[in-house]
């Protein structure tokens, strides 16, 4: 797992020579498309402890689209999948210690895959008059949803994942929260409620009931 973790941190802060088209060109086109009226952040699980890697990039990065005015709003998605803590709850609750508006913050609960995450989410803006939606993660999560947004769903949504040499400025924080709002009781893993088959569907999207435009 320690191997695992250092691979990770080496891949982010190598550089993005194999994604195309790179964060650095997307943030740049962001740029130029701001203001966005929100950004979506796919969840990741919470132990009760700390936040993970991916979750710290993701709630950061977001964090920082919104106070430079980028982004008007941030969407967290992600239910209690894997563990007792809703996602979408957690990544509020330290993007709030981070100096993020509890006004300007969106939860969405039920996703329980990040295509779900990025399709309920999307729903919730558009709801909502939102126009200009984004999705804003990890480079790799980012790469893989371009599939499902762009490609084989056609949903308007742009990307924005976080950007090394920005991330590195201002990842070294470690705010503190109080979890306990976000747990919720009697609760069950999609391990255990979901076979394999099932939840290998939904990675995919294919559980997602579409709605039209």
């Amino acid at each position: 797992m320690r191997f695992l973790a250092l691979l990770f941190i080496a891949l982010i802060f190598s550089g993005c020579a194999l994604f195309r088209p790179s964060p650095e060109r997307l943030y740049k086109r962001a740029l130029k498309n701001q203001p966005y009226d929100a950004v979506i952040v796919p969840g990741v699980p919470f132990d009760g402890k700390e936040w993970t890697m991916a979750m710290r990039g993701r709630v950061i990065w977001a964090s920082y689209l919104v106070k430079q005015g980028i982004a008007k709003n941030v969407i967290f998605s992600g239910g209690a999948v894997y563990t007792p803590y809703v996602e979408a709850r957690i990544m509020a609750l330290y993007a709030e210690q981070l100096g993020v508006p509890k006004e300007k913050i969106i939860l969405e609960e039920k996703a329980e895959h990040s295509t779900e995450n990025i399709y309920n989410s999307y729903w919730i803006a558009k709801e909502k008059g939102f126009t200009k939606i984004a999705v804003a993660t990890d480079m790799f999560q980012s790469k893989l949803l371009m599939g499902f947004t762009n490609r084989r769903f056609r949903l308007k949504i742009d990307h924005i994942p976080f950007v090394v040499d920005t991330l590195k400025k201002i990842h070294d924080v470690n705010p503190v929260i109080d979890p306990t709002s976000a747990k919720v009781e009697n609760f069950r893993s999609i391990v255990e409620t979901q076979s394999k088959r099932y939840r290998f569907r939904g990675t995919r999207g294919k559980n997602i009931k579409f709605r039209k435009e």
